[in-house]
């Protein structure tokens, strides 16, 4: 028993620690390896030390690692994992944390043991409930905007005020502030910092303009 109760706190701090470096958390998508580590660069340049790299590409988990070596002041961690076989894969790649679209019993059951923490996604508060059994207390909400957004969280905050959230899926420049307004809100994940379009040009600077304007508007 002793050990499910020390994950609510460790784990809790672990993921606090991660969240509260950045209020917009990149979630990137890498199609050609060469892309990881200019990408990487550009957004930690602009200001976004915090990036999920999802594990949807054949060469996300090299450039996972390739990410982390090249880059030592940036939090990287591997997204859309589905399974414990890609959380272990997540781990030997140096992710600094795991995120999940959504999470099963055989996937909490992974997490509390990892040295690699786990933000879990959920979509509903029986969900939510699940993940609280296994003592976690920092979920992904996915996908935001068509879970009820804004005001599913705040019905989440009545019956749960402990959990606190990182909303992805649906988040832009514009609706971002009203997510982080939430008091159950630590972060927000957002693909619109790194466009498909400026990827596939190399625009680099463009990246890194991007992640300036979102970092200037949104970190206190």
């Amino acid at each position: 028993m002793s050990t499910e109760k020390q994950l609510p706190s460790t784990r809790t701090t672990e993921l606090d620690s991660i969240c509260l470096r950045a209020e917009v958390i990149p979630v990137v998508t890498i199609e050609r390896l060469e892309d990881a580590i200019p990408l990487g660069r550009a957004l930690v340049e602009g200001g976004l030390a915090v990036i999920e790299l999802t594990l949807r590409t054949d060469c996300a988990l090299e450039a996972l690692k390739r990410m982390n070596e090249a880059l030592p002041r940036a939090c990287v961690g591997a997204g859309t994992v589905l399974t414990p076989a890609q959380y272990r894969q997540a781990e030997q790649a140096g992710a600094d944390f795991v995120v999940t679209p959504g999470a099963t019993d055989t996937l909490y059951r992974y997490g509390v043991s990892s040295p690699v923490p786990m933000l879990p996604g959920v979509a509903t508060v029986s969900e939510l409930m699940a993940g609280w059994q296994y003592g976690y207390r920092r979920f992904k909400f996915f996908p935001a905007e068509a879970s009820g957004g804004v005001a599913a969280l705040k019905s989440f905050a009545a019956p749960i005020p402990e959990a606190r959230f990182c909303p992805t899926g649906g988040i832009t420049m514009d609706n971002a502030e009203s997510y982080l307004a939430l008091p159950n809100v630590m972060c927000v994940g957002g693909s619109w910092i790194t466009p498909k379009k400026l990827i596939d040009a190399e625009d680099w600077d463009g990246i890194r303009e991007l992640a300036r304007q979102v970092a200037d508007r949104f970190h206190h």
